[in-house]
């Protein structure tokens, strides 16, 4: 039977003989009792990473007053907006279904302010001529169509080319778009086989020789020509003799046939709404 005072072949002297559970063993044994530990520095345990930036208190609550205050803004614009709207479809007295799809026609095009107020002016006072019993006519440049209308019926409908107006060339040379025609217009007169001198930019951009002088061509516009404006016009398919080839530009060209069947129709008074 094996000493238990015995520890590994040596005996403890007398004196230093404790019972052998409270013996402590010794560093230089082997095995799992070799290991020691010890408290190690915080330093070598983690690495504590370098803090992110903190915004000063001040500068979050002044961007939070910015967002909060652009917020309202926009709310009250939007407020603003649907206000005129509603003052505008109540002033028209239109059909809900023709606002509805005013809307809905509205919603897909993409205008500034001013375009899409004069774009709902048209649509509206078109709506609210449907209770006339005038002819007037109706320019869809989106649906390309012309439709010569009586109160709420079509009377006739045409194809309609629209050709976008030239853009204009500011005093340090860059050239702007101009914002396509829209809103309700008067029938100034209406010409048949007028003389029409082309600018030499027409010239120009038909490839041709710019002739000097510039010479007057009858019906250099088409046999039928609608003024609206002092630039803008409704006509007919031009001459081959004449340089222009389609629409002129910021105006509206129309089939010679329908533009004939429609021509005892529309007067100096004739009411035209384009959108």
């Amino acid at each position: 039977m094996t000493d238990p005072t015995d520890l590994g072949g040596r005996r403890e002297p007398a004196g230093n003989r404790r019972a052998w559970w409270k013996r402590t063993v010794k560093p230089g044994l082997s095995g799992i009792f070799r290991l020691r530990t010890s408290y190690l520095r915080r330093s070598q345990v983690l690495r504590v990473a370098p803090k992110p930036f903190r915004p000063p208190v001040s500068l979050s609550l002044f961007l939070l007053l910015v967002g909060v205050a652009l917020g309202a803004a926009a709310t009250v614009h939007r407020g603003q907006l649907d206000t005129r709207f509603q003052s505008l479809v109540t002033r028209a007295q239109a059909a809900p279904f023709e606002i509805q799809r005013i809307r809905r026609d509205l919603a897909s095009l993409s205008l500034d302010e001013k375009a899409l107020e004069r774009e709902l002016q048209a649509r509206l006072s078109a709506a609210d001529a449907q209770k006339s019993s005038e002819f007037y006519l109706v320019l869809d440049a989106k649906a390309k169509k012309l439709s010569l209308r009586l109160g709420n019926r079509i009377v006739r409908e045409a194809p309609l080319e629209a050709r976008p107006p030239r853009p204009y060339t500011t005093a340090s040379g860059e050239k702007l778009a101009t914002p396509p025609l829209s809103g309700a217009f008067t029938v100034r007169q209406k010409l048949e086989r007028a003389s029409w001198k082309p600018p030499a930019w027409v010239w120009t951009e038909a490839g041709r020789p710019v002739p000097s002088p510039l010479p007057e061509i009858p019906g250099g516009l088409g046999r039928y020509v609608v003024v609206l404006t002092d630039d803008v016009v409704v006509h007919s398919p031009p001459p081959p003799e004449s340089p222009l080839t389609g629409a002129k530009p910021g105006s509206f060209l129309v089939p010679e046939g329908d533009l004939a069947a429609m021509w005892k129709r529309i007067g100096p008074e004739t009411r035209v709404y384009i959108f």
